[in-house]
Protein backbone atom coordinates (compact mmCIF):
# COMPACT_ATOMS: atom_id res chain seq x y z
CA UNK A 1 0.00 0.00 0.00
CA UNK A 2 2.78 2.44 0.86
CA UNK A 3 4.49 1.84 -2.44
CA UNK A 4 1.18 2.28 -4.28
CA UNK A 5 0.50 5.68 -2.61
CA UNK A 6 3.92 7.07 -3.60
CA UNK A 7 3.41 6.13 -7.23
CA UNK A 8 -0.08 7.61 -7.41
CA UNK A 9 1.06 11.30 -7.13
CA UNK A 10 -1.09 12.01 -4.04
CA UNK A 11 1.85 11.84 -1.67
CA UNK A 12 1.65 14.39 1.23
CA UNK A 13 4.72 15.96 2.95
CA UNK A 14 5.20 15.13 6.61
CA UNK A 15 3.88 17.81 9.01
CA UNK A 16 7.36 18.79 10.30
CA UNK A 17 8.52 19.68 6.76
CA UNK A 18 5.55 22.01 6.15
CA UNK A 19 6.06 24.13 9.29
CA UNK A 20 9.24 26.08 8.18
CA UNK A 21 7.69 26.97 4.83
CA UNK A 22 4.56 28.30 6.52
CA UNK A 23 6.64 30.38 8.94
CA UNK A 24 8.62 31.91 6.10
CA UNK A 25 5.44 32.83 4.25
CA UNK A 26 3.98 34.53 7.33
CA UNK A 27 7.23 36.52 7.85
CA UNK A 28 7.18 37.82 4.28
CA UNK A 29 3.52 38.85 4.53
CA UNK A 30 4.23 40.72 7.78
CA UNK A 31 7.19 42.58 6.22
CA UNK A 32 5.10 43.71 3.24
CA UNK A 33 2.31 44.90 5.54
CA UNK A 34 4.76 46.89 7.68
CA UNK A 35 6.22 48.66 4.66
CA UNK A 36 2.74 49.54 3.42
CA UNK A 37 1.61 50.93 6.78
CA UNK A 38 4.86 52.86 7.50
CA UNK A 39 6.46 54.23 4.29
CA UNK A 40 9.82 56.06 4.61
CA UNK A 41 9.54 59.77 5.47
CA UNK A 42 9.40 61.97 2.36
CA UNK A 43 12.27 64.02 3.69
CA UNK A 44 14.56 60.98 3.54
CA UNK A 45 13.52 59.88 0.07
CA UNK A 46 16.60 60.56 -2.10
CA UNK A 47 14.71 61.51 -5.27
CA UNK A 48 12.23 63.83 -3.51
CA UNK A 49 14.97 65.35 -1.33
CA UNK A 50 17.05 66.13 -4.41
CA UNK A 51 14.00 67.60 -6.15
CA UNK A 52 13.23 69.75 -3.12
CA UNK A 53 16.79 71.09 -3.02
CA UNK A 54 16.50 72.15 -6.64
CA UNK A 55 13.15 73.85 -5.96
CA UNK A 56 14.70 75.63 -2.97
CA UNK A 57 17.44 76.99 -5.17
CA UNK A 58 14.98 78.32 -7.74
CA UNK A 59 12.78 79.79 -5.00
CA UNK A 60 15.77 81.65 -3.57
CA UNK A 61 16.71 82.94 -7.00
CA UNK A 62 13.21 84.18 -7.76
CA UNK A 63 12.66 85.80 -4.38
CA UNK A 64 16.00 87.45 -3.62
CA UNK A 65 17.73 88.39 -6.86
CA UNK A 66 21.06 87.55 -8.50
CA UNK A 67 23.10 86.83 -5.38
CA UNK A 68 20.77 84.17 -4.00
CA UNK A 69 22.45 81.18 -5.62
CA UNK A 70 25.61 82.07 -3.72
CA UNK A 71 23.55 82.13 -0.50
CA UNK A 72 22.08 78.75 -1.33
CA UNK A 73 25.52 77.28 -1.99
CA UNK A 74 26.86 78.62 1.30
CA UNK A 75 23.95 77.07 3.13
CA UNK A 76 24.72 73.77 1.41
CA UNK A 77 28.34 73.96 2.60
CA UNK A 78 27.07 73.76 6.16
CA UNK A 79 25.97 70.20 5.43
CA UNK A 80 29.62 69.12 5.60
CA UNK A 81 30.32 67.19 8.81
CA UNK A 82 31.63 69.40 11.61
CA UNK A 83 34.70 67.34 12.38
CA UNK A 84 35.19 65.63 9.03
CA UNK A 85 36.50 62.10 8.95
CA UNK A 86 38.68 60.63 11.64
CA UNK A 87 42.36 61.52 11.28
CA UNK A 88 44.00 59.11 8.85
CA UNK A 89 47.70 58.59 8.32
CA UNK A 90 47.34 58.83 4.54
CA UNK A 91 46.14 62.43 4.84
CA UNK A 92 49.61 63.48 5.95
CA UNK A 93 51.89 61.22 3.95
CA UNK A 94 52.24 58.30 1.57
CA UNK A 95 52.56 54.76 2.92
CA UNK A 96 54.84 54.00 -0.04
CA UNK A 97 57.23 56.92 0.57
CA UNK A 98 59.86 54.82 2.39
CA UNK A 99 60.40 52.77 -0.77
CA UNK A 100 61.71 55.78 -2.71
CA UNK A 101 64.48 58.32 -2.23
CA UNK A 102 66.12 61.24 -4.01
CA UNK A 103 69.19 60.25 -6.05
CA UNK A 104 71.11 62.99 -7.83
CA UNK A 105 74.73 61.83 -7.66
CA UNK A 106 76.55 62.01 -10.98
CA UNK A 107 77.84 58.97 -12.81
CA UNK A 108 81.52 58.14 -13.27
CA UNK A 109 81.23 59.44 -16.85
CA UNK A 110 80.49 62.98 -15.60
CA UNK A 111 83.94 64.55 -15.52
CA UNK A 112 85.14 67.09 -12.96
CA UNK A 113 84.76 70.75 -13.93
CA UNK A 114 88.54 71.22 -13.64
CA UNK A 115 88.82 68.98 -16.69
CA UNK A 116 85.84 70.21 -18.72
CA UNK A 117 85.88 73.99 -18.16
CA UNK A 118 87.60 75.82 -21.01
CA UNK A 119 89.52 79.10 -20.47
CA UNK A 120 88.10 82.40 -21.63
CA UNK A 121 84.53 81.16 -21.82
CA UNK A 122 82.13 83.02 -19.53
CA UNK A 123 78.36 82.72 -19.41
CA UNK A 124 76.21 85.42 -17.83
CA UNK A 125 72.43 85.20 -17.52
CA UNK A 126 69.67 87.60 -16.52
CA UNK A 127 66.64 85.91 -14.97
CA UNK A 128 63.02 86.91 -15.44
CA UNK A 129 59.83 87.01 -13.38
CA UNK A 130 59.16 86.33 -9.71
CA UNK A 131 61.23 84.31 -7.26
CA UNK A 132 60.26 80.85 -8.49
CA UNK A 133 60.51 81.65 -12.19
CA UNK A 134 63.96 83.09 -11.49
CA UNK A 135 64.83 79.91 -9.62
CA UNK A 136 64.17 77.81 -12.73
CA UNK A 137 66.41 80.18 -14.71
CA UNK A 138 69.26 79.80 -12.21
CA UNK A 139 69.01 76.00 -12.29
CA UNK A 140 69.06 75.89 -16.08
CA UNK A 141 71.91 78.42 -16.26
CA UNK A 142 74.19 76.01 -14.39
CA UNK A 143 73.32 73.23 -16.83
CA UNK A 144 73.78 75.53 -19.84
CA UNK A 145 77.26 76.48 -18.58
CA UNK A 146 78.12 72.79 -18.28
CA UNK A 147 76.91 72.11 -21.84
CA UNK A 148 79.13 74.97 -23.10
CA UNK A 149 82.09 74.02 -20.84
CA UNK A 150 82.03 77.63 -19.65
CA UNK A 151 82.49 79.41 -16.35
CA UNK A 152 79.21 80.73 -14.97
CA UNK A 153 79.03 84.20 -13.45
CA UNK A 154 76.58 84.27 -10.51
CA UNK A 155 73.21 85.00 -12.14
CA UNK A 156 71.72 88.49 -12.11
CA UNK A 157 68.17 88.65 -10.81
CA UNK A 158 65.32 90.49 -12.49
CA UNK A 159 65.05 93.91 -10.79
CA UNK A 160 63.01 95.82 -13.35
CA UNK A 161 59.86 93.72 -13.64
CA UNK A 162 56.41 94.07 -12.11
CA UNK A 163 57.74 92.82 -8.78
CA UNK A 164 60.04 95.86 -8.37
CA UNK A 165 62.49 93.96 -6.18
CA UNK A 166 66.04 95.34 -6.00
CA UNK A 167 67.47 92.19 -4.39
CA UNK A 168 70.68 90.68 -5.72
CA UNK A 169 71.43 86.96 -5.80
CA UNK A 170 73.34 87.11 -2.52
CA UNK A 171 70.41 88.89 -0.80
CA UNK A 172 68.23 85.82 -1.28
CA UNK A 173 70.53 82.84 -1.82
CA UNK A 174 73.63 81.71 0.05
CA UNK A 175 76.13 82.54 -2.73
CA UNK A 176 79.25 80.95 -1.20
CA UNK A 177 77.47 77.62 -0.70
CA UNK A 178 76.07 77.81 -4.23
CA UNK A 179 79.58 78.18 -5.66
CA UNK A 180 81.34 75.61 -3.47
CA UNK A 181 78.69 72.87 -3.60
CA UNK A 182 78.74 72.88 -7.41
CA UNK A 183 82.50 73.28 -7.80
CA UNK A 184 82.96 69.76 -9.22
CA UNK A 185 80.17 70.29 -11.74
CA UNK A 186 80.59 73.85 -12.99
CA UNK A 187 83.09 76.58 -12.22
CA UNK A 188 81.20 79.62 -10.85
CA UNK A 189 82.55 83.10 -10.07
CA UNK A 190 80.86 86.06 -8.40
CA UNK A 191 82.08 88.69 -10.86
CA UNK A 192 83.31 88.68 -14.42
CA UNK A 193 87.13 88.78 -14.30
CA UNK A 194 89.43 90.68 -16.61
CA UNK A 195 90.33 88.78 -19.76
CA UNK A 196 93.67 89.61 -21.35
CA UNK A 197 94.10 92.46 -18.88
CA UNK A 198 90.80 94.15 -19.63
CA UNK A 199 87.15 93.83 -18.74
CA UNK A 200 85.24 92.62 -21.77
CA UNK A 201 81.72 93.80 -22.56
CA UNK A 202 79.43 90.77 -22.82
CA UNK A 203 77.78 89.92 -26.13
CA UNK A 204 74.01 89.94 -25.54
CA UNK A 205 71.77 87.31 -27.10
CA UNK A 206 68.64 85.30 -26.40
CA UNK A 207 68.03 81.64 -27.07
CA UNK A 208 64.63 80.15 -27.94
CA UNK A 209 62.56 78.54 -25.23
CA UNK A 210 63.27 74.87 -24.58
CA UNK A 211 66.59 75.06 -26.37
CA UNK A 212 68.21 71.60 -26.57
CA UNK A 213 71.87 70.69 -26.02
CA UNK A 214 72.42 70.79 -29.77
CA UNK A 215 70.70 74.16 -29.91
CA UNK A 216 73.19 75.60 -27.38
CA UNK A 217 76.16 74.08 -29.20
CA UNK A 218 75.00 75.39 -32.59
CA UNK A 219 73.68 78.80 -31.54
CA UNK A 220 75.60 79.93 -28.46
CA UNK A 221 78.98 78.18 -28.63
CA UNK A 222 80.19 79.85 -31.87
CA UNK A 223 79.42 83.29 -30.41
CA UNK A 224 81.08 82.31 -27.13
CA UNK A 225 84.27 81.21 -28.91
CA UNK A 226 84.39 84.52 -30.75
CA UNK A 227 83.27 86.96 -28.01
CA UNK A 228 84.43 85.00 -24.90
CA UNK A 229 81.62 86.48 -22.79
CA UNK A 230 77.94 85.87 -23.53
CA UNK A 231 74.99 87.34 -21.65
CA UNK A 232 71.70 85.48 -22.17
CA UNK A 233 68.75 87.74 -21.39
CA UNK A 234 65.23 86.89 -20.19
CA UNK A 235 66.51 83.50 -19.16
CA UNK A 236 63.38 81.55 -18.27
CA UNK A 237 62.55 78.11 -19.66
CA UNK A 238 65.42 78.43 -22.12
CA UNK A 239 66.51 74.81 -21.70
CA UNK A 240 64.75 71.69 -22.97
CA UNK A 241 62.70 69.63 -20.54
CA UNK A 242 64.41 66.39 -21.55
CA UNK A 243 68.17 66.07 -21.35
CA UNK A 244 70.68 63.26 -20.89
CA UNK A 245 70.60 61.66 -17.43
CA UNK A 246 73.71 63.31 -15.95
CA UNK A 247 72.47 66.78 -16.91
CA UNK A 248 69.06 66.06 -15.35
CA UNK A 249 70.77 64.97 -12.16
CA UNK A 250 72.80 68.18 -12.22
CA UNK A 251 69.51 70.07 -12.36
CA UNK A 252 68.46 68.26 -9.19
CA UNK A 253 71.72 68.98 -7.38
CA UNK A 254 71.28 72.68 -8.10
CA UNK A 255 67.58 72.81 -7.23
CA UNK A 256 67.50 70.62 -4.13
CA UNK A 257 70.95 71.16 -2.65
CA UNK A 258 72.90 74.13 -4.01
CA UNK A 259 70.16 76.77 -3.78
CA UNK A 260 69.88 77.61 -0.09
CA UNK A 261 68.31 80.78 1.23
CA UNK A 262 70.42 83.25 3.21
CA UNK A 263 70.59 82.79 6.99
CA UNK A 264 68.16 85.66 7.86
CA UNK A 265 65.51 84.31 5.47
CA UNK A 266 66.00 80.71 6.56
CA UNK A 267 65.86 81.58 10.27
CA UNK A 268 62.68 83.61 9.89
CA UNK A 269 61.11 80.83 7.84
CA UNK A 270 61.93 78.31 10.57
CA UNK A 271 60.34 80.58 13.17
CA UNK A 272 57.12 80.59 11.14
CA UNK A 273 57.20 76.78 10.93
CA UNK A 274 57.77 76.50 14.67
CA UNK A 275 54.79 78.75 15.37
CA UNK A 276 52.59 76.63 13.13
CA UNK A 277 53.79 73.51 14.96
CA UNK A 278 52.97 75.11 18.31
CA UNK A 279 49.38 75.48 17.12
CA UNK A 280 49.00 71.98 15.69
CA UNK A 281 50.95 68.76 15.26
CA UNK A 282 50.08 68.74 11.55
CA UNK A 283 49.28 71.65 9.24
CA UNK A 284 48.39 72.31 5.63
CA UNK A 285 50.05 74.99 3.51
CA UNK A 286 47.86 76.55 0.83
CA UNK A 287 49.41 78.55 -2.01
CA UNK A 288 46.49 80.74 -3.03
CA UNK A 289 46.75 82.64 -6.32
CA UNK A 290 43.69 84.87 -6.53
CA UNK A 291 44.96 88.26 -7.68
CA UNK A 292 42.65 90.48 -9.79
CA UNK A 293 44.93 90.51 -12.87
CA UNK A 294 45.29 86.76 -12.82
CA UNK A 295 41.55 86.18 -12.48
CA UNK A 296 40.81 88.67 -15.25
CA UNK A 297 43.24 86.97 -17.63
CA UNK A 298 41.79 83.53 -16.88
CA UNK A 299 38.47 84.74 -18.32
CA UNK A 300 36.59 82.68 -15.74
CA UNK A 301 33.61 83.59 -13.55
CA UNK A 302 34.05 83.14 -9.81
CA UNK A 303 30.56 83.77 -8.42
CA UNK A 304 30.90 87.46 -7.56
CA UNK A 305 27.87 88.59 -9.55
CA UNK A 306 27.64 91.72 -11.66
CA UNK A 307 30.29 93.52 -9.57
CA UNK A 308 32.89 90.88 -10.44
CA UNK A 309 31.96 90.89 -14.12
CA UNK A 310 32.29 94.67 -14.25
CA UNK A 311 35.61 94.91 -12.35
CA UNK A 312 37.41 92.00 -14.00
CA UNK A 313 35.96 92.99 -17.39
CA UNK A 314 37.58 96.42 -17.05
CA UNK A 315 40.99 94.84 -16.39
CA UNK A 316 40.48 92.36 -19.24
CA UNK A 317 40.22 95.18 -21.79
CA UNK A 318 44.01 95.53 -21.62
CA UNK A 319 44.40 92.40 -23.75
CA UNK A 320 42.79 92.85 -27.14
CA UNK A 321 43.56 89.31 -28.31
CA UNK A 322 41.85 87.70 -25.34
CA UNK A 323 38.38 86.30 -25.95
CA UNK A 324 37.28 84.59 -22.73
CA UNK A 325 34.75 81.80 -22.55
CA UNK A 326 34.08 81.22 -18.82
CA UNK A 327 32.16 77.98 -19.24
CA UNK A 328 34.74 76.50 -21.60
CA UNK A 329 37.56 77.52 -19.26
CA UNK A 330 35.89 75.73 -16.37
CA UNK A 331 35.27 72.58 -18.41
CA UNK A 332 38.91 72.47 -19.44
CA UNK A 333 40.12 72.92 -15.86
CA UNK A 334 41.90 76.21 -16.65
CA UNK A 335 40.24 78.23 -13.89
CA UNK A 336 41.98 78.54 -10.51
CA UNK A 337 39.88 77.07 -7.72
CA UNK A 338 38.20 79.61 -5.46
CA UNK A 339 39.10 79.58 -1.75
CA UNK A 340 35.68 78.04 -1.09
CA UNK A 341 36.29 75.25 -3.61
CA UNK A 342 39.70 74.49 -2.10
CA UNK A 343 38.05 74.21 1.33
CA UNK A 344 35.32 71.90 0.05
CA UNK A 345 37.88 69.66 -1.65
CA UNK A 346 40.01 69.40 1.50
CA UNK A 347 37.02 68.64 3.73
CA UNK A 348 35.79 66.04 1.26
CA UNK A 349 39.22 64.38 1.29
CA UNK A 350 38.88 63.98 5.06
CA UNK A 351 40.71 66.94 6.61
CA UNK A 352 38.93 68.01 9.78
CA UNK A 353 37.55 71.43 10.55
CA UNK A 354 40.12 71.91 13.34
CA UNK A 355 43.09 71.54 10.96
CA UNK A 356 45.36 74.61 10.83
CA UNK A 357 46.13 76.08 7.41
CA UNK A 358 48.99 78.42 6.49
CA UNK A 359 47.92 80.61 3.55
CA UNK A 360 50.68 81.83 1.23
CA UNK A 361 49.22 84.46 -1.04
CA UNK A 362 49.51 87.90 -2.54
CA UNK A 363 46.59 90.29 -2.93
CA UNK A 364 43.32 88.34 -2.83
CA UNK A 365 40.52 89.66 -5.00
CA UNK A 366 37.60 90.48 -2.70
CA UNK A 367 39.78 90.29 0.43
CA UNK A 368 38.11 88.97 3.60
CA UNK A 369 34.80 88.45 1.80
CA UNK A 370 36.43 86.02 -0.62
CA UNK A 371 38.16 84.14 2.21
CA UNK A 372 35.02 83.92 4.39
CA UNK A 373 33.70 80.59 2.95
CA UNK A 374 37.14 78.99 3.41
CA UNK A 375 37.34 80.33 6.96
CA UNK A 376 33.88 78.86 7.69
CA UNK A 377 35.19 75.44 6.65
CA UNK A 378 38.60 75.85 8.32
CA UNK A 379 38.51 78.56 11.04
CA UNK A 380 42.24 78.18 11.82
CA UNK A 381 43.73 80.17 8.94
CA UNK A 382 47.13 81.80 9.35
CA UNK A 383 49.55 83.89 7.28
CA UNK A 384 53.07 85.07 7.95
CA UNK A 385 51.57 88.43 8.94
CA UNK A 386 49.24 86.90 11.55
CA UNK A 387 51.84 84.71 13.28
CA UNK A 388 54.67 87.24 13.36
CA UNK A 389 55.12 90.90 14.24
CA UNK A 390 55.69 93.81 11.89
CA UNK A 391 59.13 94.25 13.42
CA UNK A 392 60.09 90.67 12.59
CA UNK A 393 58.97 91.03 8.98
CA UNK A 394 60.44 94.52 8.51
CA UNK A 395 63.76 93.29 6.97
CA UNK A 396 61.79 91.39 4.31
CA UNK A 397 58.52 93.26 3.78
CA UNK A 398 59.85 95.72 1.18
CA UNK A 399 61.15 92.92 -1.03
CA UNK A 400 58.61 90.67 -2.74
CA UNK A 401 61.12 87.88 -3.44
CA UNK A 402 62.23 87.68 0.19
CA UNK A 403 58.61 87.56 1.37
CA UNK A 404 57.95 84.83 -1.23
CA UNK A 405 60.98 82.94 0.09
CA UNK A 406 59.44 82.87 3.58
CA UNK A 407 56.25 81.36 2.16
CA UNK A 408 58.32 78.87 0.16
CA UNK A 409 60.08 77.61 3.32
CA UNK A 410 56.82 77.10 5.23
CA UNK A 411 55.08 75.43 2.29
CA UNK A 412 58.07 73.13 1.77
CA UNK A 413 58.00 71.94 5.39
CA UNK A 414 54.21 71.62 5.71
CA UNK A 415 52.67 68.19 6.29
CA UNK A 416 50.35 68.66 3.32
CA UNK A 417 50.64 71.19 0.51
CA UNK A 418 47.92 72.32 -1.87
CA UNK A 419 47.69 75.07 -4.49
CA UNK A 420 44.62 76.41 -6.25
CA UNK A 421 46.61 77.03 -9.43
CA UNK A 422 49.53 75.12 -10.92
CA UNK A 423 52.04 77.98 -11.18
CA UNK A 424 55.82 77.92 -10.83
CA UNK A 425 55.86 77.76 -7.04
CA UNK A 426 53.38 74.88 -7.00
CA UNK A 427 55.40 72.98 -9.62
CA UNK A 428 58.78 73.49 -7.95
CA UNK A 429 57.41 72.51 -4.54
CA UNK A 430 55.70 69.45 -6.01
CA UNK A 431 59.01 68.23 -7.43
CA UNK A 432 60.90 69.07 -4.25
CA UNK A 433 58.40 67.29 -2.03
CA UNK A 434 58.62 64.19 -4.26
CA UNK A 435 62.41 64.24 -4.06
CA UNK A 436 62.47 64.56 -0.27
CA UNK A 437 60.16 61.70 0.62
CA UNK A 438 56.91 62.15 -1.32
CA UNK A 439 55.34 64.43 1.25
CA UNK A 440 51.60 64.81 0.74
CA UNK A 441 51.13 67.22 -2.18
CA UNK A 442 47.62 67.80 -3.53
CA UNK A 443 47.11 68.99 -7.10
CA UNK A 444 43.44 69.81 -7.65
CA UNK A 445 42.08 67.91 -10.64
CA UNK A 446 40.16 71.03 -11.65
CA UNK A 447 38.76 69.58 -14.86
CA UNK A 448 36.94 66.77 -13.05
CA UNK A 449 36.20 68.68 -9.85
CA UNK A 450 34.21 71.32 -11.73
CA UNK A 451 31.09 69.19 -12.40
CA UNK A 452 31.16 68.04 -8.77
CA UNK A 453 31.14 71.62 -7.48
CA UNK A 454 28.43 72.47 -10.00
CA UNK A 455 26.15 69.65 -8.80
CA UNK A 456 27.11 69.80 -5.13
CA UNK A 457 23.57 70.76 -4.07
CA UNK A 458 22.10 67.67 -5.69
CA UNK A 459 24.00 65.03 -3.75
CA UNK A 460 24.62 64.07 -0.15
CA UNK A 461 27.87 65.01 1.56
CA UNK A 462 29.00 61.36 1.61
CA UNK A 463 28.38 61.04 -2.12
CA UNK A 464 30.25 64.29 -2.83
CA UNK A 465 33.18 63.19 -0.64
CA UNK A 466 33.33 59.79 -2.34
CA UNK A 467 33.43 61.38 -5.79
CA UNK A 468 36.15 63.87 -4.76
CA UNK A 469 38.28 60.97 -3.52
CA UNK A 470 37.76 59.27 -6.86
CA UNK A 471 38.72 62.24 -9.08
CA UNK A 472 41.72 63.14 -6.91
CA UNK A 473 43.26 59.70 -7.21
CA UNK A 474 46.55 60.26 -9.03
CA UNK A 475 46.74 63.90 -7.89
CA UNK A 476 47.88 63.39 -4.27
CA UNK A 477 51.67 63.23 -4.56
CA UNK A 478 51.99 59.46 -4.47
CA UNK A 479 55.09 57.77 -5.96
CA UNK A 480 54.84 57.03 -9.67
CA UNK A 481 51.51 58.82 -10.09
CA UNK A 482 52.99 60.86 -12.95
CA UNK A 483 54.48 59.06 -15.89
CA UNK A 484 58.12 59.92 -16.70
CA UNK A 485 58.42 62.91 -19.02
CA UNK A 486 55.01 64.32 -18.14
CA UNK A 487 55.00 68.01 -17.18
CA UNK A 488 57.99 70.21 -16.41
CA UNK A 489 61.07 68.44 -15.03
CA UNK A 490 61.04 70.72 -11.99
CA UNK A 491 57.60 69.35 -11.14
CA UNK A 492 58.27 65.72 -11.98
CA UNK A 493 61.99 64.74 -11.79
CA UNK A 494 61.86 60.93 -12.28
CA UNK A 495 65.55 60.77 -13.19
CA UNK A 496 66.35 61.89 -9.64
CA UNK A 497 63.99 59.58 -7.73
CA UNK A 498 65.08 55.99 -7.14
CA UNK A 499 63.24 52.97 -5.80
CA UNK A 500 64.82 50.87 -3.08
CA UNK A 501 65.54 47.36 -4.28
CA UNK A 502 66.29 45.71 -0.91
CA UNK A 503 62.73 46.21 0.40
CA UNK A 504 63.97 47.74 3.64
CA UNK A 505 62.41 50.95 4.92
CA UNK A 506 65.10 53.45 5.88
CA UNK A 507 64.48 56.23 8.41
CA UNK A 508 64.26 59.71 6.96
CA UNK A 509 67.51 61.67 7.27
CA UNK A 510 67.54 64.57 9.73
CA UNK A 511 68.86 66.97 7.13
CA UNK A 512 67.32 67.07 3.67
CA UNK A 513 70.57 68.29 2.16
CA UNK A 514 72.51 65.40 3.72
CA UNK A 515 70.00 62.77 2.63
CA UNK A 516 71.27 62.50 -0.93
CA UNK A 517 74.65 64.16 -1.31
CA UNK A 518 76.16 62.37 1.69
CA UNK A 519 74.51 59.01 1.05
CA UNK A 520 76.22 56.06 -0.48
CA UNK A 521 76.19 56.14 -4.25
CA UNK A 522 72.77 55.71 -5.75
CA UNK A 523 72.12 51.98 -5.45
CA UNK A 524 68.41 51.94 -6.19
CA UNK A 525 66.63 51.57 -9.46
CA UNK A 526 65.56 54.75 -11.29
CA UNK A 527 61.82 55.06 -11.80
CA UNK A 528 61.65 55.49 -15.52
CA UNK A 529 64.28 57.83 -16.90
CA UNK A 530 62.92 59.06 -20.23
CA UNK A 531 65.12 58.57 -23.25
CA UNK A 532 66.73 61.71 -24.62
CA UNK A 533 65.17 62.43 -28.00
CA UNK A 534 67.57 62.65 -30.94
CA UNK A 535 66.40 65.94 -32.42
CA UNK A 536 67.44 66.65 -35.97
CA UNK A 537 66.58 70.34 -35.72
CA UNK A 538 68.73 72.41 -33.41
CA UNK A 539 65.75 74.28 -32.03
CA UNK A 540 63.52 71.27 -31.66
CA UNK A 541 61.95 71.13 -28.26
CA UNK A 542 59.58 68.55 -26.86
CA UNK A 543 55.81 68.72 -26.60
CA UNK A 544 54.20 69.63 -23.32
CA UNK A 545 52.53 66.31 -22.74
CA UNK A 546 50.71 67.16 -19.54
CA UNK A 547 47.75 65.20 -20.80
CA UNK A 548 47.03 62.91 -23.68
CA UNK A 549 44.21 64.94 -25.17
CA UNK A 550 42.04 63.10 -27.72
CA UNK A 551 41.84 64.81 -31.09
CA UNK A 552 38.13 65.47 -30.77
CA UNK A 553 38.45 67.27 -27.43
CA UNK A 554 38.73 71.01 -26.94
CA UNK A 555 42.24 72.24 -26.22
CA UNK A 556 43.61 75.58 -25.08
CA UNK A 557 44.94 77.76 -27.85
CA UNK A 558 48.47 78.03 -26.43
CA UNK A 559 49.69 80.24 -29.29
CA UNK A 560 46.92 82.76 -28.62
CA UNK A 561 47.85 82.87 -24.93
CA UNK A 562 51.56 83.31 -25.76
CA UNK A 563 50.73 86.12 -28.20
CA UNK A 564 48.72 87.94 -25.54
CA UNK A 565 51.46 87.49 -22.96
CA UNK A 566 54.12 88.65 -25.39
CA UNK A 567 52.21 91.90 -25.75
CA UNK A 568 52.13 92.40 -22.00
CA UNK A 569 55.38 91.31 -20.30
CA UNK A 570 54.13 92.69 -16.99
CA UNK A 571 51.21 90.26 -17.04
CA UNK A 572 53.54 87.36 -17.83
CA UNK A 573 55.53 88.24 -14.72
CA UNK A 574 52.37 88.47 -12.59
CA UNK A 575 51.23 85.02 -13.74
CA UNK A 576 54.68 83.44 -13.51
CA UNK A 577 54.69 82.36 -9.86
Amino acid sequence: MVQSRRRSGNYRCPRRAALPAAALLLFLLAAVALLYVSPPPLADHPVLASSRRRRSAHTLLNSSGAGSMEEFERREISRAPTNGSAVRDDLWGSKLASKFYGCSNSSSRFLDSNITTQPERYLMIVTSGGLNQQRTGIIDAVVAARILNATLVVPKLDQASFWKDSSNFSDIFYADWFISSLSKDVKIVKELPHIGGKLRAPHRMRVPRKCTERCYLNRVLPALLKKHVIRLTKFDYRLANRLQTDLQKLRCRVNYHALRFTAPIQEMGEKLIQRMRERSMYFIALHLRFEPDMLAFSGCYYGGGEKERRELGAIRKRWKGLHPNPEKGRRQGRCPLTPEEVGLMLRALGYRKDVHIYVASGEIYGGARTLAPLKALFPNLHTKETISSKEELAPFSKYSSRMAALDFIVCDESDAFVANNNGNMAKILAGRRRYFGHKRTIRPNAKRLYPLFLNRGNMSWNAFSSKVHMVQKGFMGEPKELRPGRGEFHENPPTCICERTDGKAVARAKSQDDQVLNSVADQGKGIGEPAVPNHTDEEAGEPDDDEDVPADKEVVDAEMVDDVLAGDPELEQILSD
